[in-house]
């Protein structure tokens, strides 16, 4: 027999599938007024929310969730969803660094397959990010024109070294 709360969810469900996300969230808001100590209520809630764009509202329901979750010894898989919906907030939102600091903590919890790809993701994107940040060609004239000045006084291995630095950073 389901409980009042599962039934609230299974109508957050449907409503879900059927792209109906303020229904949907209506329903979990529900669901978690009747049993405030089922994670899997506020997964649903994040989820919903993610799908409808508003990742601030993702972040601070998956928060809660963890919370929640930690609270009433949930599952540690529920608790690695909730941290994992997180990261991929801050992923949208393009702050890299705290979506890695969230991936690295819901591996922590729980070692999913889906998580470590989100998170290799999210390191590719990282490394790339400093790739672009380092390509600077005003830094690489300067680099280039120091390399002439000490090519002019002999230093050949010194010039080596700027005139490789110029090459990097263009």
């Amino acid at each position: 027999m389901a409980t009042p709360a599962l039934k609230a969810k299974d109508l957050g469900n449907k409503a879900y599938k059927a792209k109906q996300f303020d229904v949907a969230i209506q329903h979990y808001n529900e669901a978690i007024a009747l049993d405030p100590t089922d994670i899997t209520f506020y997964n649903n809630k994040g989820a919903v929310n993610f799908e409808k764009g508003d990742h601030d509202a993702v972040i601070e329901v998956c928060l809660k969730a963890v919370d929640v979750g930690r609270e009433n010894e949930s599952d540690y898989k529920h608790i690695a969803k909730a941290l994992s919906r997180v990261g991929k907030a801050y992923m949208k939102k393009e702050d890299l660094d705290k979506a890695m600091y969230y991936y690295d903590k819901a591996i922590t919890e729980h070692r999913d397959p889906n998580i470590l790809k989100e998170r290799s993701d999210v390191l590719k994107l990282v490394k790339e990010k400093e790739k672009l940040a380092y390509i600077s060609p005003e830094k690489s004239q300067a680099e280039k024109a120091k390399g002439n000045d000490v090519f002019k006084q002999g230093k050949y291995a010194e010039a080596l070294q700027f005139y490789n630095e110029a090459i990097k950073r263009n």
